[in-house]
């Protein structure tokens, strides 16, 4: 198959890509950035140097293919002036408009736990916008939107606090179950959706464990030589502030929190539940944890 990826080579594209090629498949990976071209093209696979943000370019680029991957890349989450939903919208936009254009008949798009949500899963309703949208394409367009959960290198971010105060705070967590997914894992069942045939308009959750916030803390403090790490659930009002110190632009910050918030009230995760995948992913929470240390004790 000739399949075009987006996200260039990112936590999910990249393995994606690999195993792709892997496969035999042709693939096209899409990068804003030209010096990804030498990388991508030692992987096997062919470089699409340009903007997400520019018709044309996604239009010549999706014609030809077999299969189309999506995603939204994560935008400037410390600028003031970034509209977060204004450019998950644009995005979407050029996504749908493209497909129609280029005749595309087989979509698998990256989208997220809690995006069947009109409301209440704060910056999530970015991948709710974007999934809206692609569903609006003709009936002939199979379309796979991929639900993963929280990613376990979130984790990173998390880092300061455990070094400096031997504890993750959040409000979310402790006692609160949370679905963890590994982008390896997204990434395999990303590839299997590319290469199935489907049709239609179908949901599909990854996740590739399911940890209380506390045994999070403990699997990770463990493999870091902190085997006190405790996780601390604060308030809503506590974690804005601290986003909100460190410079991140204010509305996307109420929505980390408001989405953090869904996580530890089970409104986020409602339908992950009624919808689990009958099979969990390969990278449990131990496996990740030794890749944490190893980049926590450089």
């Amino acid at each position: 198959m000739k399949i075009t990826i987006t996200g260039s080579l990112g936590h999910i594209s990249k393995p994606l890509t690999q195993q792709l090629v892997n496969a035999g498949h042709k693939v096209t990976v899409i990068s804003s950035k030209p010096e990804r071209t030498k990388e991508i093209e030692e992987m096997g696979a062919t470089s699409a140097i340009g903007s997400l943000e520019d018709l044309d370019f996604l239009i010549k680029t999706f014609r030809s293919t077999d299969a189309v991957y999506t995603m939204v890349p994560p935008g400037n989450y410390f600028d003031p002036e970034f509209d977060l939903l204004a450019y998950y919208k644009k995005l979407g936009s050029n996504y749908a408009k493209a497909l129609k254009e280029s005749n595309i008949k087989h979509v698998v798009n990256l989208s997220t736990i809690g995006a069947h949500l009109e409301k209440g899963s704060g910056i999530l309703l970015g991948a709710h916008n974007v999934e809206k949208i692609l569903n609006e394409l003709p009936e002939a367009v199979s379309i796979t939107h991929i639900r993963p959960t929280s990613f376990f290198y979130n984790l990173y971010g998390y880092a300061d606090t455990i070094t400096n105060q031997n504890m993750i705070a959040a409000n979310y967590g402790a006692e609160d179950v949370i679905p963890w997914v590994s982008p390896k894992d997204i990434a395999a069942a990303v590839a299997e959706e590319l290469t199935n045939s489907f049709t239609g308009r179908n949901v599909r959750y990854v996740a590739s464990d399911e940890r209380t916030g506390n045994e999070t803390a403990n699997v990770l403090g463990k493999a870091i030589g902190k085997p006190d790490l405790k996780w601390v659930l604060v308030t809503d009002q506590a974690t804005l502030n601290a986003l909100v110190s460190i410079g991140m632009n204010k509305k996307i910050a109420a929505g980390l929190v408001e989405m953090y918030a869904s996580l530890h009230t089970g409104l986020l995760a409602e339908d992950y539940y009624l919808n689990k995948p009958e099979k969990m992913g390969n990278v449990k929470l131990e496996e990740f944890a030794h890749e944490f240390a190893m980049t926590f004790n450089k």
